[in-house]
């Protein structure tokens, strides 16, 4: 196990933390996916990033209850 979430990013006052995921069908369509997205032009990345990318934070997560 790791640290809680909150304490792993340690947000300031005033900051707005943002949390994503994505469902894939399967690992074959999450690789079909990730394909498509490398080959898109318009998600380049910018010169400079709109947040501190050293507290960015990304994992896997596996299926406990499907309910």
């Amino acid at each position: 196990m790791g640290m809680p979430f909150l304490r792993v990013i340690r947000s300031k006052p005033g900051e707005t933390i943002v949390f994503a995921y994505i469902v894939y069908k399967s690992r074959a369509h999450r690789d079909q996916v990730n394909a498509k997205v490398m080959k898109d032009k318009r998600l380049t990345m910018p010169k400079k990033m709109p947040f501190e990318v050293k507290r960015m934070l990304y994992g896997g997560f596996k299926v406990l209850v499907d309910a």
